[in-house]
């Protein structure tokens, strides 16, 4: 009997050792620090997902761009909300699968990244978008600020199409305000698709080219605008009442 005791124990030992390391079972999670703005519905979809998937959460809604420059993450990275979690910084919609593998593994890198907000991306993947996955990337930050690709989703889609440049005609889109914070110069709109930056509809939380932009919009208006995508952050370049 004590043989067979420890042959199972053998076998056990050798399995375990054939797993990856992130794959191993965890030690406990660190509490994972999420900044966002409290009116952005696929950030908190997101913080449910890593909820549900075990991990603590710190959520502080007061937005995330200052953050992001304070830990140090480049801007051509950036999405709509960060995190930190045993030292490394998480912007936008990175998987846990990946978050895990990063932390039991330990590689030198300033965080994790998934840039935009791709549809299919944990967050981005309710029952609005249909069965529609885009192709994404989890990007690994360097310490030196480049990127190389962590993990790849393939998706069911040709993925985002290009932003549309400074030149180009842009498409007006209904919405309906949600919150205006002239102070950070963003606002929150319930909008419909924005073609050329391949956004469904959703809820998502804007800045503004200029906060004069803001000045006779409020809370409940609908309006028609045009937004695009600069500096990495989704930019509303003009609004105006709908009559």
């Amino acid at each position: 009997m004590q043989r067979r005791s420890l042959f199972s124990t053998a076998a056990a030992l050798i399995a375990g050792a054939a797993l990856p390391a992130w794959a191993q079972t965890p030690p406990a999670l660190p509490v994972l620090q999420v900044w966002k703005d409290p009116n952005c519905g696929c950030c908190q979809d997101w913080v449910s997902y890593l909820q549900a998937d075990g991990f603590q959460v710190q959520v502080f809604d007061t937005g995330n761009a200052a953050v992001r420059k304070r830990l140090g993450l480049p801007e051509k990275f950036g999405s709509c909300h960060t995190g930190l979690i045993g030292g490394y910084v998480i912007e936008g919609h990175v998987n846990a699968r990946e978050i895990r593998r990063l932390l039991a593994e330990k590689p030198k890198a300033i965080g994790l990244a998934v840039p935009g907000m791709p549809v299919g991306s944990p967050g981005m993947d309710g029952a609005v978008y249909g069965e529609r996955r885009d192709a994404y990337d989890v990007v690994l930050v360097q310490p030196d600020g480049t990127g190389r690709v962590y993990q790849h989703y393939a998706g069911n889609a040709a993925g985002f199409k290009r932003t549309a440049t400074a030149g180009e005609t842009l498409p007006m889109v209904e919405a309906e305000v949600r919150r205006v914070d002239t102070a950070t110069g963003k606002i929150s709109l319930k909008h419909g698709e924005i073609k050329n930056l391949d956004m469904p509809p959703m809820t998502m939380v804007f800045q503004v080219k200029d906060t004069a932009l803001l000045g006779k919009i409020k809370a409940g208006d609908r309006v028609r605008f045009t937004a695009m995508q600069v500096n990495g952050a989704y930019t509303v370049m003009s609004i105006e009442p709908m009559p």
